[in-house]
């Protein structure tokens, strides 16, 4: 099914289901008494979130306003994913509606082959800065920083900016909260799917009118539903909202582009990481846990995409991919894991949070949001390469088997030594 044939049944459903409680409140007896207790408790909630994005649209409206003529430094993760690009992108033209300049940055890679075709087929306007251009910017030519789809644990920008003394003004994201937050204006809505929908709220509610005469438009249209469809797997953990939001993109978005995003091929390294966590991989208790060695910082998203694959074998509801990520450019390096599940009893960010903690600072090394979540854990005095071919093979396997001492008594309780051949 199509993209637009998706967005337009979520329109027709949403039809369909009001006719149908309409024509419900005219049945009578114990069976209407029940139904109507349940459409009763599915409109609290709905009445409940509706107020929230009311509130929250009146807030940033005059958060706007009261920032009118800024220039802001809107931040990703380090590897953004299409939610956040897209979202990005929507801060970006809501906030030009209020003469708001903005600059949208990540200090990390695009990798992900569905990501790289994303950026470069809708021109979507968006700056790798590594850490040493940053140092090297001026960057009290910015009135402060704006984090979306993430809340500063996952970029390496942060302590950057946080001792250029940038104000933090925006948070936006979908995901658990990961600490304590300061900024001007905040909208945490873990309970949401996607940020992308957050975005298309705002939208919706009048702080930009989308134009179909408008390429720009059209594009970040498209953009947005690629990022609601993706952090929704193909909208099969969708709620009402997020098809709410689709049928609204569905009037904007082109679907022939947002096809050619989607069959972007995957690269010979992606596959031959993919090939390695299946050779690599520990099943128990229907987990797939697997170590995929070193791989460049160019390749860190065929850990996810990994994991994706992974979690699709029979009797496994939950697979982590790991590995070793190094960046030459940065002298960087850290481990780096997915995690996708099935199970909706298993929480991604609990599970995540209790597995590996925090740092010293009380910053968690990973979360989650429904049905996946990823860590970034830093070597500290053990990061960096060596030409020593034992000594990375030794390195490996301590590392290896550290992540898997950490994940096994969560996976089986009565299991809490680690088998090594």
């Amino acid at each position: 099914m199509s993209d637009s044939s998706i967005a337009d049944s979520a329109l027709e459903l949403t039809q369909s289901n009001d006719m149908t409680d309409s024509l419900m409140t005219k049945s009578s007896g114990d069976e209407h008494s029940s139904e109507t207790g349940g459409r009763a408790g599915s409109s609290r909630a709905s009445s409940s979130g509706n107020r929230l994005n009311d509130q929250k649209v009146k807030e940033f409206r005059q958060f706007l306003e009261n920032h009118e003529g800024d220039r802001h430094l809107v931040v990703l993760q380090d590897f953004p994913d299409p939610d956040a690009l897209s979202s990005a992108w929507g801060y970006r033209l809501i906030a030009q509606e209020y003469n708001i300049t903005s600059e949208i940055v990540y200090a990390g890679t695009l990798s992900h082959q569905e990501n790289i075709a994303l950026v470069r087929l809708t021109g979507l306007p968006v700056k790798r800065w590594s850490q040493q251009m940053t140092k090297e910017k001026d960057l009290s030519a910015y009135d402060g920083c704006v984090l979306v789809d993430n809340q500063g644990t996952t970029t390496q920008l942060t302590p950057i900016l946080e001792r250029a003394k940038i104000p933090m003004l925006v948070v936006i994201d979908h995901h658990t909260s990961q600490g304590e937050l300061n900024a001007e204006f905040i909208d945490l809505r873990s309970q949401t799917r996607a940020t992308a929908t957050i975005f298309v709220q705002y939208l919706k509610a009048g702080l930009l009118k989308l134009d179909n005469s408008e390429s720009e438009h059209i594009k970040c249209a498209t953009a947005l539903m690629h990022g609601l469809r993706s952090d929704t797997n193909h909208l099969m953990q969708a709620q009402e909202e997020d098809f709410v939001a689709a049928g609204y993109l569905s009037r904007f978005y082109d679907s022939q582009l947002l096809n050619s995003v989607l069959q972007a091929s995957r690269s010979k390294r992606v596959m031959d990481v993919i090939e390695r966590s299946l050779r690599n991989r520990t099943l128990q208790n229907n987990f797939s846990i697997a170590g995929v060695g070193y791989l460049r910082y160019d390749d860190r998203d065929a850990i996810p995409q990994a994991a994706d694959f992974l979690v699709t074998e029979e009797n496994v509801h939950t697979a982590v991919v790991y590995g070793i990520v190094h960046d030459e450019d940065e002298e960087l390096e850290l481990v780096i894991g997915s995690l996708r599940t099935s199970k909706i009893t298993l929480d991604p960010d609990e599970f995540i949070k209790e597995a590996f903690g925090h740092d010293a600072n009380g910053r968690f090394f990973g979360g989650g949001r429904a049905m996946a979540g990823g860590f970034e854990i830093p070597m500290g005095f053990l990061s960096g390469f060596n030409e020593n071919n034992e000594y990375t093979r030794i390195k490996w396997e301590v590392f290896d088997a550290q992540i898997k001492q950490k994940l096994i008594p969560l996976v089986d309780p009565e299991d809490g030594m680690i088998h090594t051949s």
